[in-house]
């Protein structure tokens, strides 16, 4: 860095301008470089993790090798009646108000969503 201090007050619009790409050039080249230098540390801790995984691949991971199988929609089963807004399918971990009233002393069939109309949709699109 010079040891001359800018007065850029006093810098004319075309000095300015000359500055601003001066310095959009200088940083474009060190973000670039900096990007550079993390993707590598990147691929070398990827390369670290596949071998710690026991990956039977050689070729690095890049994110893109497996397609996620789609689920069909899971519709809810159970309702929280303080807040009908909070529903839950019956699969993965309880919810916290369920967990609340069971352990309070209800059971999980008081939270049942008994819909014939969406009983009657499920059976039409099975």
């Amino acid at each position: 860095m010079s040891t001359k201090k800018l007065d850029l007050e006093s810098m004319s619009v075309d000095d300015l301008w000359s500055l601003h790409e001066k310095i959009s050039r200088i940083l474009s080249a060190r973000i670039t470089s900096e990007k550079q230098e993390l993707e590598k540390r990147l691929a070398v801790l990827n390369r670290g993790r596949t071998a710690i995984e026991g990956s039977d691949s050689d070729q690095p991971f890049d994110g893109h090798d497996k397609v996620r199988r789609k689920y069909p929609r899971v519709f809810p089963k159970y309702r929280n009646p303080a807040t009908p807004s909070e529903t839950w399918s019956g699969r993965g971990k309880q919810p916290r108000w369920l967990v609340a009233a069971i352990k309070s002393g209800r059971k999980i069939d008081d939270f049942r969503i008994r819909d014939d109309a969406n009983a009657k949709g499920r059976r039409q699109r099975a």
